[in-house]
Parts: structure tokens; sequence; C-alpha cells
């Protein structure tokens, strides 16, 4: 938390990173996957990626959102701490209650500012907005400024992604049986992202999966342009050699690089895309400007 005793707090669909969060006091509240059999995890707490990959051929679980206890426990942690406001950012509200379910309990604690922060987005897209909040509190800025630049950021942030199969999608709900049906016949390969409401949307159709990943590179090349400085996201949940082939096309292509962000993809996020998800994220990068 910064001198200015600001608490950065976010969900664990964002995709923040473990790593990142204890080296930063980010607060991470676990979103929670359950079993048929009654079983029920805490998120990147007591269950990781590999651990629902791995049991994937048995069963699909279910998510949910953190709950209010948590939710209020890490709230109060923040303020019982010695912060006196709080910068609480969610994966998008198009895809998650968790969003609203924050704002309602964020209001019942005293004597503490929580502004909540819809990112419209998931994953590493969601992130990455985390990551920037608390890179600006550490620099010195003021509450009301990081939001400013946070909500800019929403704006600005894109993510794509693309999987092997369609079938976890269509388990989930994001995309029809026929899209389905049609996808798996031709071997087309939607990428998708994320829109202004922030709902699944598909924005190109590839025949294959590497040509899928290689629509996902054009479209960042394409957004990097439009900003002086970028950073880049790379999500890849099943092959290193993809993410090193990723990252190397990346650094050839972006000019204007400044840093990229490495994520396997968090658990709740391979239970509705599978476990072979390819994903790229562009940032405005703000903390060299």
């Amino acid at each position: 938390m910064s001198s200015q005793r600001i608490a950065i707090l976010t969900d664990s669909g964002t995709d923040t990173g473990a790593e990142f969060a204890r080296e930063h006091n980010v607060q991470i509240v676990p979103l929670t996957i359950s079993y048929s059999d009654g079983s029920s995890f805490e998120s990147t707490i007591n269950i990781t990626s590999a651990d629902v990959i791995a049991r994937f051929n048995e069963e699909i679980p279910k998510t949910s959102l953190p709950s209010p206890d948590s939710i209020l426990t890490a709230l109060y942690k923040a303020r019982d701490g010695g912060c006196t406001q709080a910068i609480f950012v969610t994966i998008s509200s198009g895809l998650s209650s968790t969003n609203h379910t924050v704002q309602l309990i964020a209001s019942q604690v005293s004597n503490f500012t929580v502004h909540v922060i819809d990112t419209k987005n998931i994953g590493l897209g969601a992130g990455m907005v985390v990551q920037a909040a608390a890179l600006l509190a550490e620099k010195g800025l003021e509450f009301n400024e990081i939001i400013a630049k946070c909500e800019q950021l929403v704006n600005d942030t894109r993510l794509w992604f693309c999987t092997k199969t369609l079938s976890y999608l269509r388990k989930g709900g994001r995309i029809s049986e026929a899209t389905y049906r049609l996808g798996t016949m031709l071997n087309i390969k939607p990428v998708i992202t994320c829109n202004s409401d922030g709902m699944y949307a598909p924005v190109k159709k590839a025949r294959g999966f590497e040509k899928a990943i290689e629509e996902e590179l054009k479209f960042v090349e394409k957004h990097a342009t439009n900003f002086p400085h970028v950073a880049v996201g790379i999500c890849v949940s099943n092959s290193a050699e993809i993410a090193s082939y990723l990252e190397s096309e990346i650094k050839k292509r972006i000019t204007n690089l400044t840093r990229i962000v490495f994520s396997p993809a968090t658990p709740e996020l391979l239970v509705h895309t599978g476990p072979d998800l390819v994903g790229l994220c562009v940032q405005p990068d703000i903390l060299i400007s």
C-alpha cells in the first residue's frame, strides 16, 4: 500500500498475478470453483490452474463470485491496517456479478472510502488495470488521479483470445450451439474480445488455431499504434512454446513496446475457455508518460 494509505483490491478473475500481488500489496479476493461432489475451492488459494486442467476429463466445474464475507473481510483488513481509501478493481460486470456485489458490500463499511472500478474486461485485460492502479499508488498519485487514469485505461486496454476447442465456451453459454457446431465442423476458431459493454464478442473467424493466433497478433499491432508507449500482456495456459513464440513476435512487431506482462490464466478463466487458451492484451503504458 502506498504512503498515502490507499489500498488496492481486486478479485481473482482479473488475473493480476500472485507474485505481483505479494510484491505490491494487492489484496486478491478469490472467486469460488465448485464440483458436483460438493467440493469447492477458492481460486488461486487452494486450487490452481493445473488442478482444474487435470480434472477436465472428469468434470468441468462451476464458478461463482466471491462470497460477501470474503469481500467484507478484505475491506476491513485494509481499513484496519491503516488505509483510509481503497480502489477495488473487478472483472467485467457484463460477465460476472462480482462488481455489483463489491459495490453493495463496500457501502456497508463505515469510515472508509471505496471506489469500485469495472474493467469491462476479463483475465489479463482486467489484471493489467489492477497492476497499473497499484503502481500509480506507489508513485504517490492522489486517490482521484489514480481513479481517473484507471478509468481511462479501462477504455484503452484491449484483450483478444482464442482456444483450441469451443466446447467450454458453449457449455458456459458464451457462444450459441449453432456457432459451436459450425465452428467445430469447419475448424473455425473465433478470436474473441470484450466489447464496450464488457461482454464476449467474436471479432474474427480464422480457419485453424495457428491462424487465429496470427489474427491476435495483427490486432495487437494495430491497437499498439494508437499510443506512444504500450505494455503487452501474454496469456498462454498450456504451452511454453507458444508463449515464447508470441514474445518473440511481439518484440519484432511492436516498436513502441516498453514491457511484457506474462500470465498462465487463472483457474476460473480456464473453466470457461478450456485448457488451451492463448490471449494477448495491449495497454498504453502510462507509467512512463
